[in-house]
């Protein structure tokens, strides 16, 4: 968007001999008071300057960098607060945090809530991915993981606090009074920032050719490409904490001043020679190129190696290995903080991000000859040194370290597999004539099975390999985007609503409520019943929705569904029941066992999450519910399989709490105050709108934002069995359970059945274990006899077969319908005559019992003796032709082959072509 020269004629710039000129170089205007600047300060149009030699006055190490830049802003009248975490749960857009005014984003910018203070002051880790290739070769200047300081005041109507003026004044002085830089040496360019669904006009501030702030004058909200403005005007600065400190050091590279005891550490366990002067040179060039491209780096280096008369071998070498040391670096330290909120890394959602930096650490790690392991000494560095000021890092430190070991253990299994996979695809396109990699394949051998592009270059040297330069930021990108939800019934309806009276809802205010009387306001589509009131619970947070009936006259339909559309609930009528007219009276009607039924599943599936949080960890967090009648589905986050005693154990602290019968309480309170009281964990079902959130609480025990029903004390549960343990994706575990009656009929049914078992194994319930064992023994016993009773049966019939056996060129063929058999008899059969007579062939077929017209009902088994297979017959080959016939398919290999098919009619003229098909197979 361009941007006017009226934008930015504000009184600070005017009073302080502030020029307006354009940059030769980019293109982009810019303020400075210097009227003989050249360029607009920077990078790549204003090469580094401040590399060992710093333009302030005193070097700050970044936690002294934090504290100056939250001390002075609350000299000013900002009031500090807490970061909030880095994964973004109270969104429904975002999985990470990516900038500090995310953390008030859409609620507080578009008035729903008030800020927590205003102004404030808060310095807030952010996680951003889409430069995850460029961290490492610019040096330091784009990192996943940084700390954005954010001056944000929140412009109200009528309610001013500050705007443009007091904005870049205020940076001014921090940067030029707190910090001694030279006025004049300060530009601001001006730009347009978009984010996080708004957007302004900025400046960005630069100081000897680095960035170091963006102060956003956020007045849009971007809505279907365009740009709606705003009531509140919100200022949102970002100050890069990480690049203030570097700039205040003038260290070589921006990664030294914020992980200098971790680059010592893993530049020590890699022999790695730290040469800070070629460091130092190669951060001064990477300013001035573009090194996006990798024809950019090589010519960083080849450049290098001559302004430092150095090997280009040793230089490229030298800076692969510094290279994969930053990014180590900055990716465990990323990795530490999404960990530590309990993202699990997994294929989906946030947890796929979390596994792409996991692999990528891994696959630099081995670039540097380091094993597996010390993947976990790095991260117990980063807890210990970001743990003092970030103390969940601490908290959750076995927690962190566990989840690593369990990943990295999944990658060398999953790169195992992904082998397998690459010799077939390499396979297939070799037979497509393919000579490249299509990236389409690149990009699923890394999702789904690991393999980075350039592990399949190193094992694919004779397939072109070549991924754009942006690989691994196409990826994150690709994931980082939260999917949008396919059409409900609410975007097909929400038109059809419009006007409609809000329904007064009875199921929060008088929740044991099982008939009401209520007006029919409208009518949709002969099948949709709008109410002016309704006690009938609509689908939502997991919950399915209520069913009943409506009455009106003499007429009852049926309720099968309820949806709630904005603040209109619609009912849903069963195919062919007429509908009530407009006007009428109704009586509703719940299926109250029903609902019932839902409410001590939907407080059960609370009672569960705070269970799994206790035995687990914290980082179980709910990844999915569903809430219906006779049972309910609970998804929780966690990087190993629950074991039966730990399911055991869940069950078991479940109904614990059902039995101290504690007080479910609802209420409402507004979105600030929850977040104030109970913290971000309220949000275990997902992000929650609007500007005030039921809370649902049972004592101390479980907290959370949920609209759903539920038992007014977890004694109404009555009982929580857990019926099974599922795993619908990597890293979520689902536990499958009923309350209530419906636990104690599936309790019933299980003694049932093993009072049937007991009987028929003539054992009593507590000696049915030995029991079976016994069996089992027993049948052991039994399979080994009738093994040898096959096998003395099988020698007979191949000793037969053989005496029958037709002469082929010098080869026997033992060609014949064994009608009805065992598979193993068939089996034994057919390597007894192959082993028997080494110039014999043998093709028996046969039917497979009880098996229908299913794949498989007919078989042919071929095996060939030594001598055969030297005369040219191929087994697997003669079973891939006689497939056809039986309308199957078949193969082997040359010893040994065979071949199923749905249709045995075709047996008889299978056996007739074999003749014929081993003749060709020898002449060839």
């Amino acid at each position: 968007m361009e941007i006017g020269e009226e934008e930015f004629s504000i009184p600070f710039f005017k009073d302080n001999g502030f020029l307006r000129l354009r940059c030769p170089v980019c293109g982009s205007f810019y303020w400075t008071q210097n009227p003989d600047s050249r360029n607009c300060g920077d990078a790549p149009c204003q090469p580094y300057t401040f590399i060992g030699d710093p333009p302030t006055r005193a070097r700050y190490s970044l936690d002294e960098m934090r504290d100056k830049f939250i001390g002075y802003f609350e000299a000013h009248g900002h009031t500090p607060i807490s970061p909030y975490p880095i994964v973004a749960r109270w969104r429904e857009d975002v999985y990470l945090v990516g900038a500090s005014i995310y953390n008030f984003q859409p609620y507080v910018t578009e008035g729903v809530v008030p800020p927590p203070a205003n102004p404030l002051v808060i310095s807030q880790p952010c996680i951003r991915l889409t430069d995850l290739d460029l961290v490492g070769p610019t040096n330091g200047r784009h990192l996943t993981i940084f700390e954005m300081g954010g001056a944000h005041a929140f412009n109200f109507p009528g309610r001013e606090v500050y705007w443009k003026d007091e904005t870049i004044r205020l940076h001014h002085e921090l940067l030029t009074e707190g910090l001694g830089v030279r006025s004049e040496d300060v530009t601001y360019k001006e730009h347009f920032w978009s984010g996080g669904g708004n957007a302004g006009p900025d400046v960005e501030a630069c100081i000897s050719g680095l960035e170091i702030s963006t102060l956003v004058f956020m007045k849009y909200k971007v809505e279907d490409g365009g740009l709606r403005e705003l009531p509140i005007r919100t200022v949102d600065t970002g100050y890069g904490i990480e690049r203030w400190t570097w700039l205040t050091q003038g260290s070589p590279s921006g990664f030294h001043p914020i992980y200098p005891e971790v680059i010592e550490e893993i530049a020590g366990e890699a022999g790695v020679k730290l040469d800070s002067r070629l460091i130092a040179e190669s951060t001064r060039l990477s300013s001035t190129l573009n090194l996006e491209r990798h024809e950019g780096r090589v010519e960083a280096r080849r450049r290098l190696a001559e302004l430092l008369n150095l090997d280009l071998r040793m230089v490229d070498e030298a800076l692969s290995n510094m290279e994969a040391i930053y990014a180590v670096a900055d990716h465990t330290k990323a990795l530490a903080f999404i960990l530590s909120e309990g993202v699990i890394p997994s294929n989906v959602e946030e947890g796929y991000l979390a596994r792409l930096l996991a692999r990528r650490t891994l696959r630099m790690l081995r670039r540097l000859d380091l094993g597996d392991e010390a993947l976990l000494r790095i991260m117990e560095l980063q807890i210990h040194r970001w743990g003092r000021t970030f103390t969940q890092l601490r908290e959750m430190r076995s927690e962190i370290l566990d989840a690593l070991n369990v990943e990295a253990e999944k990658y060398r299994r999953t790169l195992k597999r992904g082998v397998e996979k690459l010799n077939r695809i390499i396979g297939q396109l070799r037979e497509k004539g393919l000579g490249e990699m299509p990236m389409e394949v690149l990009t699923q051998l890394y999702d789904s099975h690991g393999l980075d592009p350039e592990t399949v270059k190193e094992l694919a040297p004779d397939i072109a390999v070549n991924p754009p330069e942006d690989f691994y930021s196409r990826i994150a990108q690709r994931h980082s985007t939260v999917k949008a939800s396919p059409e409900t019934v609410e975007e097909r309806l929400k038109a059809r609503v419009e006007g409609i009276k809000p329904t007064e809802i009875l199921y929060y205010e008088r929740p044991e409520i099982k008939k009401f009387k209520a007006k029919v306001l409208e009518v949709i589509d002969d099948v949709y019943v709008v109410l002016d009131r309704t006690a009938f619970y609509p689908e939502g947070g997991g919950q399915v929705a209520d069913q009943g009936h409506l009455g009106y006259g003499d007429k009852h339909v049926r309720v099968v569904d309820v949806q709630r559309i904005g603040k209109v609930i619609l009912h849903r009528l069963r195919d062919g029941d007429p509908p009530p007219p407009v006007g009428a009276e109704v009586i509703g009607e719940i299926d109250w066992e029903r609902r019932l039924s839902l409410m001590r599943h939907h407080t059960a599936t609370h009672i569960l999450i705070g269970a799994a949080r206790r035995l687990l960890g914290n980082h179980a967090w709910q990844a999915g519910a569903r809430k219906e009648a006779d049972r309910s589905r609970l998804d929780i986050t966690h990087y190993r399989h629950l074991t039966p005693k730990e399911v055991a154990l869940l069950e078991e602290m479940a109904c614990n709490i059902v039995v101290q019968d504690i007080p479910v309480e609802a209420s409402w309170m507004p979105r600030e105050e929850a977040e104030r009281l109970y913290g971000f964990r309220i949000y275990q079902g997902g992000a929650v709108p609007g500007k005030e959130l039921r809370i649902i609480r049972i004592g101390e025990w479980d907290v959370e934002a949920c609209g759903g029903t539920h038992c007014h004390s977890t004694g109404q549960v009555g009982l929580v069995k857990i019926l099974g343990v599922e795993h619908p994706q990597d890293g979520v575990e689902r536990l499958i359970f009923a309350t209530g009656p419906q636990a104690l009929r599936h309790i019933q049914e299980a003694y049932r059945i093993l009072e049937e078992l007991s009987g028929a194994l003539g054992a009593p319930r507590d000696e049915m274990v030995q029991a079976v064992e016994a069996l089992k023994e027993k049948e052991k016993a039994l399979e080994k006899e009738l093994s040898r009773y096959v096998k003395a049966a099988s020698t007979r019939k191949v000793e037969e077969l053989l005496g029958e056996a037709a002469e082929i060129d010098g080869v026997k063929l033992v060609a014949v319908d064994l009608g009805y058999i065992g598979e193993a008899e068939a089996m034994e059969i057919s390597s007894q005559i192959a082993r028997r007579n080494p110039y014999a062939v043998a093709i028996l077929a046969f039917k497979e019992e009880g098996k229908g017209r299913g794949f498989g009902t007919a078989r042919i088994l071929v095996s060939a003796g030594g001598e055969a297979i030297r005369r040219g017959l191929n087994a697997g080959e003669v079973a891939k032709a006689l497939a056809p016939y039986i309308r199957g398919g078949g193969g082997g290999r040359p010893y040994f082959g065979q071949a199923g098919g749905v249709d045995a009619s075709g047996i008889p003229r299978a056996l007739r072509e074999a003749e014929g098909i081993l003749r060709e197979m020898m002449r060839g």
